[in-house]
C-alpha cells in the first residue's frame, strides 16, 4: 500500500473512533443546502467551543437538496452505508407545495423504523410550510396560514425594523441573527402552543406549524451556560 493511501486509512480508523466516543449523536439531514444547514451549523459551533459537551456530542449535518420522503430516504442510505448503530437521525423539511400525502409520510415512516432499532431512532422536523415559519416565531406569535411569501415578509419587516437590513434565503448569520435579535425561548413556546391546539391533525394539516423546536431543544441542552442563560 502506498504510504500516502495508508496514511489516510490511518487518520480514518482514527476519525471513526474518536467519533464512536461520543456518548450523544445527532444526525441532521436538511431538506435544503444552505438555509437549514447553516442555522444548525450555528448550534454545532458553539456545542463544539463548550469544554463540557464539545467531547461527548457529535452533529454531523448533511444538506440533502431532496424533498419530503427523498429525505428520510437518503437518511436511511447515509445510516446504512456508514453503519451507524446508534444515535438520533433528525430529518428537516418543508411541506411548501408538495402532496399532503407524501409530507404526512415521512412521520409514518420515521414511527416504522423506530420499531426496527431503540438504539436508532428517527425524528421529523418538519415545517409547514416553510423554515421561515420556525423563524418568524422567535418574533411573534403568528396562527394566519398564509403562502412562505407572507412569512418572509413578515421577517424583511422584522428585520428592517432591528436595523440589520433585509432577510435573505441561505443567509449566512441566520442563527446569529434570531438568536441575538430574537427570543429562542419565545419560539419554542409559540411552536408548542400552535402544536398543541392543533393536536389530533396530521403535519399537513397544521397549516402554519412546526416541529423543528424539537431538534432546536435537543440541541439547547448542550449550549454553554452564558448562552443558555440568556433565554
Amino acid at each position: 500500500m502506498p504510504k500516502k493511501a495508508g496514511m489516510e486509512a490511518w487518520k480514518k480508523k482514527r476519525r471513526q473512533e474518536h467519533l464512536e466516543k461520543k456518548k450523544y449523536r445527532y444526525y441532521i439531514f436538511c431538506e435544503g443546502e444552505q438555509t437549514e444547514p447553516q442555522y444548525f451549523a450555528g448550534f454545532k459551533r458553539l456545542i463544539e467551543e463548550n469544554p463540557i459537551y464539545k467531547d461527548m456530542v457529535l452533529i454531523e449535518i448533511e444538506p440533502c437538496a431532496a424533498e419530503t420522503m427523498r429525505v428520510i430516504g437518503m437518511a436511511e442510505k447515509y445510516v446504512k452505508k456508514n453503519k451507524i448503530q446508534k444515535g438520533q437521525i433528525w430529518c428537516v423539511y418543508d411541506k411548501d407545495s408538495f402532496p399532503a400525502g407524501d409530507f404526512n409520510s415521512v412521520v409514518s415512516r420515521a414511527e416504522r423504523l423506530n420499531k426496527e432499532d431503540p438504539e436508532l431512532q428517527y425524528h421529523t422536523a418538519w415545517s409547514n410550510e416553510c423554515i421561515e415559519f420556525w423563524f418568524l416565531l422567535h418574533f411573534a406569535y403568528y396562527t394566519s396560514n398564509n403562502h412562505r411569501s407572507e412569512y418572509i415578509s413578515f421577517l424583511n419587516d422584522k428585520f428592517r425594523e432591528l436595523g440589520i437590513g433585509k432577510y435573505q434565503k441561505n443567509m449566512k448569520n441566520i442563527f446569529d441573527i434570531l438568536m441575538e435579535k430574537g427570543n429562542l425561548k419565545l419560539a419554542i413556546r409559540h411552536a408548542k402552543r400552535i402544536i398543541k391546539d392543533g393536536q389530533g391533525k396530521t403535519p399537513a394539516e397544521l397549516a402554519p406549524g412546526t416541529k423543528v423546536y424539537e431538534l432546536v431543544e435537543e440541541l439547547v441542552k448542550y449550549l454553554p451556560d452564558v448562552i443558555k442563560n440568556n433565554f
